[in-house]
């Protein structure tokens, strides 16, 4: 399933006048591949993934998933689609304090209605994936007993929970060192390639997107191409 975002503008009230954060932006993202959106803060890469996320609606353009106008969705209906086709990795986790890592994943089913009648299934599920990004023999600390890599292992686990079709991941290494990083990167390219999901990576570290299959770069509102895979 794919992620298509067309002619996309979006503008914010500024004093008497309006700011522009994305201006005409089109990107495609086809289902299996990463693609990474660099540049500098104050450049539209955040204001980028929330329309991409279905949590803004831009003045202009349509946001596709799937083939699904998402425009056309009522309130409810976005928030259905979020739960169960978008998988949303923050900057920072927010992890909950008083949840071990386990349970901060297997809430994700219950936040979609399946946890209660089907808790074996949805542990065992959480289970595998936190083996998939590596804390399977920490599945029960909680956040403050793991280090900054591994509380973002977490939420890449969580946006995974409910199988999503689109990943979209906000600034996943700002926090941690290079090697750190490079590891978190590889990671979710990884999972893109396995779960065939259309992934949106969006940091401002050059450094860790060579694995991506196509850059972008965005100045201004405005994205450009940098390369893609091969090139």
């Amino acid at each position: 399933m794919s992620l298509c975002l067309e002619d996309i503008t979006l503008t914010y009230p500024d004093g008497e006048g309006r700011l522009t954060a994305l201006d005409g932006v089109g990107l495609d993202v086809p289902a299996g591949t990463l693609t990474a959106v660099v540049g500098p803060s104050g450049s539209g890469k955040s204001s980028l993934l929330a329309v991409a996320a279905t949590l803004v609606t831009p003045d202009l353009g349509r946001v596709l998933v799937g083939g699904t106008e998402t425009g056309s969705l009522s309130p409810a209906e976005r928030s259905e689609l979020r739960r169960e086709k978008l998988g949303i990795v923050f900057q920072q986790p927010n992890l909950l304090a008083s949840l071990t890592a386990l349970e901060q994943v297997e809430l994700m089913a219950r936040l979609a209605g399946r946890g209660r009648s089907a808790a074996g299934r949805t542990r065992a599920r959480a289970r595998e994936l936190l083996g998939t990004v590596g804390l399977a023999d920490l599945a029960h600390r909680r956040p403050h007993q793991l280090s900054g890599g591994q509380r973002q292992r977490v939420g890449i686990a969580r946006a995974l929970m409910n199988a999503p079709a689109v990943l979209l991941v906000d600034e996943p290494t700002s926090a941690l060192d290079h090697e750190r990083g490079a590891a978190v990167l590889g990671l979710l390219t990884a999972l893109t390639r396995e779960r065939a999901t259309a992934t949106i990576l969006v940091t401002h570290d050059h450094s860790h997107v060579t694995s991506a299959d196509r850059v972008v770069e965005m100045v201004d509102g405005r994205l450009g191409e940098l390369h893609a895979s091969g090139a």
